[in-house]
């Protein structure tokens, strides 16, 4: 079957793409935004199309009976209002949003039930429930996808093809995208290197660094809350004779200056603390880690998957020689992230992937041009509303604290208030097992923990390592909150979290003991 896209010049209500066979004819719409007219890069700004132009630079009239084009709010609330619509339908949401679906015979509630039922351990779950764990991904913006499909549908050449049109259309876009990323982060183009994800990233940064500089450096200082991708790399390289400084952090999850800068030695070849903790939301004194590094001439590198996008970044006045970033955390897509490589002074990796050379020899492999283009428009999005966002989050984020502790007592936050991102609010309910509360909060997404981890049982290294006694570490609850979280949802998630607590509660002798006022800690539980 062979499919005709036409994309109109400007943005109806809704787009469709029609298939050439015999009828009964199918419509599929998309409500999403064509590409710009210019298929020699990437569109900036896709949810908005270009109006098109008459020979002398002039904007033609629009068609009778045409939809005008989105200007900029329009875009942007046409995109908020979608993406709620998406997530509520899950599995074949395009099949509903059709007219012909809609003009179908409903299917009975019994039928629909079936179909979006989910069963967990046991426990049957209708519906979709709220997504409250934007620090394990975040959805895609409508305007990111937007930009991508073009390069999926029509312009899907290999940027790495340089005999032909498909392949400079690719490569074009591929460069108007880095040049977005290192737009955000205030970078040089060349200094930003594509590669799958912030995990790749800082397997290159950390052992590419050591691994160049082996023969006069042999040591790395890190913290013991970074993410478990540093961490394992820093035992990998432990393994192969090098040593490595893991240092503390303070009750509130910032690491100490001072601490810092006796743990560099002559022969360190990097400092890698990570920027917004994936835990707790803690934000590190980026600038000042910066400067240590710059008087003692080593090298900073820093995890900013949590950060890009959510804090102002600038890697110059930062100090920072190699940063990873993620798409999948900025509301782009899933499987692309970039690596910041300083070029003044130059700071050599030696690459962890043998290949074609892409990537000017850094990460080999074919650059995957949709992702790279949807990570790209996540990037200037988010330059463009990230004071809106941060605005947004911080009173979602005390509505939904104030909303707990009013009902319920023995509410501890973990990490610094006053240095976090506002979208990560990881909270320790005292005298509730962290398993039950997770299962009876089944009509909340949330996390207790890294989603790396989320599996094990075992208590969160890094709220252990701010000093979290192990049963409030076991009751620990991450909500994170984003660009299309609403007031409602934050509501709805503070009703169910409060009547789970409070059932717990009242199942745990425990907790009787301690209204009772019994010192728990001077019982010598094995007498009984």
């Amino acid at each position: 079957m062979r499919f005709a896209v036409a994309w109109p010049t400007s943005l109806p209500l809704s787009n469709s793409i029609s298939t050439a066979a015999p009828a009964p004819r199918r419509e599929v719409p998309i409500l999403l935004a064509p590409p710009a007219a210019n298929h020699t890069s990437a569109s900036v700004s896709p949810a908005i199309p270009k109006s098109p132009l008459r020979r002398n630079g002039s904007p033609a009239a629009a068609p009778p009976n045409s939809n005008p084009p989105l200007n900029a709010p329009h875009a942007m609330a046409l995109s908020r209002r979608l993406l709620p619509l998406f997530l509520r339908r899950g599995a074949g949401a395009s099949a509903h949003l059709s007219t012909a679906a809609a003009a179908a015979p409903a299917a009975s509630a019994s039928e629909e039930e079936d179909e979006q039922s989910v069963i967990v351990k046991g426990v049957r779950i209708s519906g979709r429930p709220l997504y409250m764990d934007m620090q394990a991904t975040t959805p895609v913006d409508p305007r990111v996808l937007d930009a991508m499909l073009p390069f999926y549908l029509s312009r899907y050449g290999n940027p790495h093809s340089r005999t032909h049109l498909y392949g400079w259309e690719s490569d074009a876009a591929v460069e108007a995208a880095r040049a977005r990323v290192a737009a955000l982060v205030g970078a040089d183009p060349r200094e930003i290197f594509f590669t799958s994800g912030a995990t790749e990233c800082n397997n290159i940064a950390v052992k590419g660094v050591m691994r160049f500089y082996r023969d006069r450096r042999r040591h790395v200082v890190t913290t013991q809350t970074e993410h478990k991708c540093v961490l394992d790399s820093c035992r990998y390289l432990q393994q192969e004779g090098f040593e490595v400084t893991y240092l503390p952090v303070r009750g509130d999850g910032l690491v100490d200056l001072a601490q810092l800068e006796d743990a560099i030695r002559p022969d360190t070849g990097l400092v890698s603390v990570m920027a917004v903790n994936n835990e707790i939301g803690v934000v590190q004194p980026l600038e000042e880690i910066g400067r240590i590094c710059k008087e003692k001439g080593v090298p900073f590198h820093t995890d900013a998957a949590q950060a890009l996008g959510k804090i102002p970044i600038d890697v110059n006045r930062m100090g920072i020689g190699l940063m990873s970033l993620s798409g999948h955390k900025i509301y782009g897509p899933k499987g692309v992230g970039a690596l910041y490589l300083r070029r003044r002074p130059r700071i050599r990796v030696e690459p962890q992937m043998s290949g074609g050379g892409q990537e000017r020899g850094i990460r080999s492999g074919t650059v995957p041009t949709p992702l790279v283009v949807g990570f790209g428009a996540a990037c200037e999005i988010a330059a463009q509303e990230m004071d809106y966002d941060h605005r947004r989050v911080s009173a979602l984020q005390q509505r939904l604290l104030d909303g707990i502790r009013a009902q319920v007592d023995e509410v501890v936050i973990n990490g610094s208030m006053e240095h976090r991102y506002p979208g990560n609010l990881n909270l320790s309910f005292a005298y509730v097992e962290g398993e039950s509360l997770l299962m009876g909060l089944k009509e909340v997404a949330v996390s207790s923990g890294s989603a790396c981890t989320s599996a094990s049982l075992e208590p969160s290294y890094v709220l252990r390592a701010l000093g979290v006694e192990e049963d409030m570490a076991h009751t620990s609850i991450r909500f994170g909150m984003g660009r299309f979280t609403t007031e409602e949802e934050v509501d709805r998630a503070i009703e169910l979290t409060v009547h789970q607590v409070k059932k717990l509660r009242d199942m745990s002798p425990l907790y009787e003991m301690a209204k009772a006022g019994i010192d728990l800690k001077s019982i010598e539980w094995s007498q009984h």
